[in-house]
């Protein structure tokens, strides 16, 4: 758990919130969508929060102190702070992991 700290206190108050709207967001729609259907609506609701944040953030991958452009989207940026990756599978599985941490890295 997060050592409680004014900047993680923050990033716990908006993790709070981006929950709710995928909450909503799932109640609203059900499960059986494309990502991009999930993501549209969440980013609504996101406005409807007065959350910033941002779509398809490239994420470039660095080789040998080269960055290169390899086709990485974060899915949302919110706050500058939380990163959103949207999946619409039955289940988490460790592929998903994986690549939500390579984009920590």
């Amino acid at each position: 758990m997060f050592e409680e700290n004014p900047v993680n206190q923050k990033i716990n108050q908006i993790t709070e919130k981006i929950i709710g709207c995928a909450i909503s967001v799932h109640r609203g729609l059900g499960p059986g969508l494309l990502e991009s259907a999930y993501e549209e609506c969440l980013c609504f609701e996101l406005t409807q929060n007065k959350l910033e944040f941002d779509r398809q953030v490239p994420l470039p991958v660095i080789y040998k102190g080269v960055k290169l452009d390899c086709g990485y989207r974060i899915d949302v940026v919110v706050e500058n702070l939380v990163i959103v990756e949207l999946k619409a599978v039955e289940r988490i599985l460790p592929v998903h992991e994986a690549q939500l941490l390579s984009y920590l890295k």
